[in-house]
């Protein structure tokens, strides 16, 4: 398994990095909020302490090569703007789940445009994976397009999935394969 507790990748605007003890503050910020957690899978936070064990948690598993969480920290103000993640890791069949949040302050100003796409081709190139699933509560248009805009397919949907708060809720299930991201990377360096 490998270590992922030193990785950090950059793009124009982001650096994603392991996240610090010094980023729980703004860690609770996001998932705190209702807004970003509305289509999630788990209520948002209650307390600086499901921060800072989050943060523990990760550091750990991610030195042990069990899952990848990185923090979207934009490079001109050092904010910690979101996480994004590569979980579920299935490694004999080269396979892996994405998620990812993003505080609201910074949605529709295309952050999630830039870090996905160095977040997947750490997935296919480094990590050596063949398929990466994303799980999607349908009625999240945003994060739907995001997802699509990556080239992911919807392959299904699953009828009252998630029980959250009380609430049922559906997932559309998509997928992206090696061999289309690297066709669809081809064509736009061709075009």
């Amino acid at each position: 398994m490998t270590a992922f507790d030193q990785v950090s990748l950059t793009t124009q605007r982001l650096l994603l990095r392991p996240l610090a003890a010094a980023d729980a503050g703004a860690l609770m910020a996001i998932y705190a909020d209702p807004e970003v957690m509305r289509y999630g899978s788990s209520p948002p936070w209650d307390s600086i302490e499901k921060a800072d064990a989050q943060i523990v948690r990760d550091r750990e598993a991610m030195a042990a090569g069990h899952f990848l969480r990185l923090g979207l920290q934009r490079v001109d103000d050092g904010a910690l703007i979101g996480t994004c993640t590569l979980f579920n890791l299935d490694p004999p069949c080269r396979r892996a789940e994405i998620g990812y949040a993003l505080a609201v302050s910074a949605w529709s100003r295309g952050y999630m445009r830039e870090a996905l796409p160095a977040l997947i081709d750490f997935g296919f190139e480094a990590m050596d994976l063949n398929r990466i699933e994303a799980d999607i509560d349908p009625r999240n248009t945003a994060s739907t397009k995001s997802i699509e805009r990556q080239g992911f397919v919807r392959e299904g949907y699953l009828r009252e999935r998630w029980i959250v708060q009380g609430v049922f809720s559906d997932t559309a299930l998509y997928a992206l394969l090696r061999s289309d991201w690297q066709a669809q990377r081809r064509k736009a360096a061709s075009g």
